[in-house]
């Protein structure tokens, strides 16, 4: 089950806003008076953590089943690492190495489950015979690993507080809003909200418009892109795959993959905002960037971050070995997108441009007029989709071919421009999305308005109302003849 799908938006989720409703009108009911400790505001929460697990449960099922009591084993395996980490004493060998063991673990069932297949292959294809595994990958586990490694160290830092009640972790692991395709969400971000919280109308109406702006961004945007990308990237075109095809190809590919995963990121902010938790950002307008260093503080920041506070910092950082720590840290972090060697070496691409920009581009960035920045890093991260797109080598290869214009030059190609004029309206929308038209337009509704309280919101409201509804409408009307509807960032 998928954000974007007529079940979810029309079955799943109002089921769930009638039980969880219901569980608030209990909770108010049961709560006692809180002591001085503030115990009882844990029991005011009880009712509704409940039903928000059950159906964080049933939403992973749906599709996972079996794997749900992967995850339920996971949780518990971590549950008691953190409270043996806990009775350790800080900084002492004890507490460093129940933490060892409590990552080795969850590293090893996401080797086990991810990698384990790719890495049998590579032996089989050196002339080693050994069997080659056929596990299924289960959705979302790269994601909730990674919560739960920031979990235990962050316990083991003394930076967020030990989880007590194995049914809380519970909660902030399978919580169906990020869980299969994040952001990764930091213990310490949601800790507090797990036992209190409290839902405003402001809230609840962010949360319902950033859900719509998310689900919009999906079916209207990302799908209508990704028929044009499949279309003109397709295996069969790749032999002779014309200059034209391959740009338009890829920029279709690079606009879908953004609209696709910010689109989830959106939609699970925006109800997590609906539920009383306050998720960070995880994208910042990436292609509004002047260099792949800030393109990458822009993208899937909450990934980006992990890596940063458990992986760079700890090996040294920019204080010793800088150059290694980078490339170690995109090593991983193509090794987490999947186990292929695309990946790798997409990793390892953008690893040694950042790098590389850290002794040149980054010292001279203020002498570089920004049109040419930005058109620079513009061009890298588009041939790096390109990398990422491809999972077969010689497919890669041919891409690339015609990409560079060594399969037919500059020929005309009558697919790419029927591609291009047909959906003129789609290049539009996705070019200008791109940018950050709300924040430019709630600035000049603030300058024209702000001195005029009651008008500016009733006509902030106003936009927001017609925007919601638009987008829904559009999104349904898309939805009921499609196809195909995944999220990218499911399948890692």
């Amino acid at each position: 089950m998928v954000f974007s799908d007529l079940f979810f938006l029309f079955v799943f989720l109002p089921l769930f806003a009638l039980c969880y409703l219901t569980a608030a009108w209990l909770d108010r009911r049961r709560v006692a008076p809180a002591g001085p400790d503030g115990s009882a505001r844990a029991v005011g929460m009880d009712v509704r953590n409940a039903v928000l697990v059950a159906f964080s449960l049933l939403f992973y099922a749906w599709g996972e089943p079996v794997y749900v009591f992967l995850m339920l084993g996971s949780v518990a395996v971590n549950y008691l690492a953190g409270l043996a980490i806990s009775r350790r004493r800080a900084g002492s060998a004890a507490r460093r190495w129940t933490l060892v063991a409590g990552v080795a673990f969850n590293l090893a069932v996401l080797a086990v489950f991810k990698y384990l297949g790719f890495f049998a292959a590579q032996l089989l294809s050196l002339g080693l015979q050994v069997p080659q595994p056929d596990i299924a990958l289960p959705i979302g586990i790269s994601f909730y690993t990674f919560q739960s490694i920031s979990y235990l160290v962050d316990v083991s830092r003394d930076e967020a507080p030990v989880q007590r009640r194995l049914r809380d972790l519970l909660l902030y692991i399978s919580m169906f809003p990020q869980l299969i395709a994040g952001p990764i969400v930091r213990y310490d971000t949601v800790a507090h909200e797990i036992c209190r919280r409290h839902v405003s109308a402001d809230d609840l109406a962010d949360g319902i418009y950033r859900f719509l702006i998310g689900l919009g961004k999906k079916v209207v945007v990302a799908n209508q892109l990704a028929e044009v990308a499949t279309q003109l990237l397709a295996e069969s075109a790749l032999p002779q795959l014309s200059t034209a095809a391959a740009w338009v190809g890829i920029v279709a590919f690079t606009l879908q993959i953004y609209f696709d995963f910010s689109g989830y990121s959106d939609m699970a902010i925006g109800i997590g905002r609906c539920l009383g938790f306050h998720f960070r950002e995880n994208f910042d307008h990436p292609y509004c960037c002047d260099t792949i260093t800030d393109f990458w503080r822009r993208w899937h920041i909450s990934l980006g971050s992990f890596f940063r506070d458990y992986v760079y910092i700890p090996l040294g950082g920019n204080r010793r070995h800088q150059a290694v720590n980078i490339l170690v840290v995109w090593f991983l972090t193509g090794m987490w997108h999947g186990a292929s060697w695309n990946f790798i070496l997409w990793g390892l691409y953008f690893g040694l441009i950042v790098m590389v920009e850290k002794y040149t581009v980054l010292r001279l960035r203020q002498r570089i007029p920004s049109p040419l920045l930005h058109a620079y890093s513009l061009l890298l991260v588009v041939a790096g989709w390109g990398i990422f797109y491809f999972d077969d080598v010689q497919q890669m290869t041919l891409f690339f071919r015609g990409f560079l214009g060594m399969n037919t030059g500059l020929q005309p190609d009558l697919l790419a421009e029927t591609a291009l004029t047909g959906r003129a309206w789609l290049w539009a929308a996705a070019l200008l999305l791109c940018m950050p038209v709300r924040r430019w337009g709630g600035v000049a509704m603030s300058r024209c308005l702000g001195r005029h309280e009651l008008l500016f919101g009733a006509a902030r409201l106003g936009v927001r109302t017609v925007v919601s509804l638009l987008l829904l409408g559009l999104s349904v009307v898309l939805l009921v003849g499609a196809t195909s509807n995944p999220f990218l960032y499911t399948r890692f």
